[in-house]
């Protein structure tokens, strides 16, 4: 009996001025109209000496969620990869080229 290995799942989106990257096991829409549903998020369990700051404030942020709900127009993409990569948090106010990055605007007030 083989078991079947359950897809990763490496999600970016935005969030304020930065851009996250998460990996999950479980992403699907939600009930919750225009919302992504990820759930069973992975994080680096290893006992390294070198420990990555960005990817430790997002496991505190994260601790104890099951699943998150991240608004649609917020998701820049979903990729199913190979295995779990590195979780980062960068910012959307230039890459490591120099460029500036701008969002796709959106309204942030309702409108009448």
């Amino acid at each position: 009996m083989s078991k079947e290995k359950k897809p990763v799942y490496k999600v970016v989106f935005r969030q304020q001025d930065k851009l996250i990257e998460l990996y999950a096991r479980e992403v699907t829409q939600s009930g919750l109209m225009a919302f992504v549903e990820v759930a069973d998020l992975i994080f680096d369990n290893s006992t390294d000496m070198l420990i990555d700051p960005s990817e430790e404030k997002l496991k505190a942020d994260f601790a104890g969620v099951n699943r998150t709900y991240i608004p649609m127009h917020q998701i820049v993409r979903i990729d199913e990869v190979q295995e779990k990569g590195v979780t980062k948090i960068r910012s959307l106010k230039s890459d490591s080229s120099g460029a500036t990055i701008t969002p796709f605007p959106y309204p942030n007030t309702p409108t009448k």
